[in-house]
């Protein structure tokens, strides 16, 4: 499978440890970052790894912040997105199989490692079940999101990482 993965700053340590995993595994893994500890917008993750999962680049996407409920909301902004937070297996296998969920969101504050992993193999190696009921769920919920202009722009966050880059931020 191919899976993009992003995380914020705080939690980079457990991406990388989730890349080496999928990786592993015989995944490809686009590395979506960050890439380090220093403060960033995850909003910024959470868009690349949905836009790749929206162009059909990935087959799945996994976002990780500190609780997953950030980067989580971010990534569910992309138009197509079925996100789930999940911090069991039975959540990440529910997704899966009854709304077709295509993005994982993690809170590496709150799930260990070894829990993350057990969720991520469920997430990936459980299927989606198509029934009326189900298709008509996700039918209803893909009909809450309006499809955006930005989100076809490729550099929609450049404005803001060059303020980020040149000091304008300081939270």
């Amino acid at each position: 499978m191919r899976i993009a993965v992003g995380c914020d700053h705080i939690v980079t340590d457990t991406k990388n440890e989730v890349v080496k995993y999928l990786r592993e595994k015989g995944h490809e893994v686009f590395d979506e970052g960050t890439y380090d500890f220093e403060r960033t917008h995850y909003p910024i993750y959470a868009r690349k790894v949905g836009v790749r999962v929206l162009n059909k680049e990935a087959d799945f996407g996994i976002v990780i912040c500190g609780t997953g409920v950030g980067i989580s909301n971010a990534a569910s902004k992309v138009p197509g997105v079925r996100i789930t937070l999940a911090r069991d297996v039975l959540t990440a296998g529910m997704a899966r199989k009854n709304l077709n969920a295509n993005v994982l969101g993690l809170g590496a504050r709150i799930t260990g490692i070894g829990l993350i992993q057990n969720i991520i193999d469920e997430f990936l190696n459980t299927g989606y079940t198509e029934t009326k009921e189900n298709k008509e769920l996700i039918e209803k919920i893909d009909g809450l999101k309006t499809e955006c202009e930005e989100i076809q722009q490729v550099n929609f966050f450049d404005e803001f990482i060059e303020k980020w880059n040149q000091g304008f931020y300081h939270d």
